[in-house]
């Protein structure tokens, strides 16, 4: 068996998050301009997927003619969706039986995400992730704030479970977390969580849903590899 490790991405893959930073942005929004199109929160939206926080707030500044410096915003912002991370997050649908599988198959597993901190520890006490990962959740502050579509968190997250990046399979669901992965070296399955698969285009395989993962194929085609 080629692959010792699973790496998760944290939102959209292990937590059901999309409509909080929705959210997160239309409060934003809301507060700045008052009144706004419902396209440009759709295009802020689409364009913010999978960003880290910085960048996404930079897109908001550019989007929406915000006056404010991005550091003020990334603050605003973050403490709305560390408020509706408290109340508003579950288990994607599949993955506490998914990740029994891997335990079954005895693959090492970790979480490589851009949330901060706060988010992470907010996450951890609403779901307690680290049922599923113990200590291995690896945030942006981890690889000194190098935020995907940089390889730097999934290298870094392989090395705290000293599993070589090429004997890892990673689970994303947008762009930028595609492209850090593969970057990294590593196997990439797409969770078509945004049921935009073209943006998974450079995913090995991509799935809408756990169930549809075969983790012994995917084995059993890399030890014949």
């Amino acid at each position: 068996m080629k692959y010792k490790a699973i790496i998760f991405d944290m939102d959209g893959t292990i937590i059901d998050t999309n409509h909080i930073w929705e959210k997160a942005t239309e409060i934003l929004l809301k507060q700045k301009l008052g009144s706004f199109p419902t396209s440009l929160k759709d295009e802020i939206c689409m364009e913010t997927h999978g960003q880290c926080l910085a960048n996404s707030c930079l897109i908001i500044k550019m989007k929406a003619n915000l006056t404010e410096d991005v550091p003020t915003l990334i603050q605003e912002k973050l403490k709305i969706a560390d408020e509706l991370y408290r109340t508003g997050t579950s288990l994607m649908p599949g993955f506490a039986e998914f990740h029994k599988k891997i335990q079954t198959l005895n693959l090492k597993t970790g979480i490589a995400t851009n949330a901060s901190n706060s988010t992470i520890r907010i996450t951890n006490e609403a779901l307690n992730l680290k049922q599923f990962f113990n200590e291995h959740i690896y945030g942006i502050s981890h690889v000194n704030y190098i935020a995907k579509p940089a390889p730097d968190l999934y290298l870094h997250t392989a090395k705290q479970i000293d599993v070589s990046p090429e004997y890892c399979i990673a689970i994303e669901d947008s762009p930028s977390g595609v492209k850090a992965a593969k970057s990294a070296g590593m196997f990439c399955i797409g969770y078509n969580s945004s049921k935009d698969k073209n943006a998974l285009k450079e995913c090995d395989i991509i799935v809408d849903s756990y169930d549809e993962i075969c983790l012994d194929q995917i084995l059993i085609r890399s030890k014949v590899k």
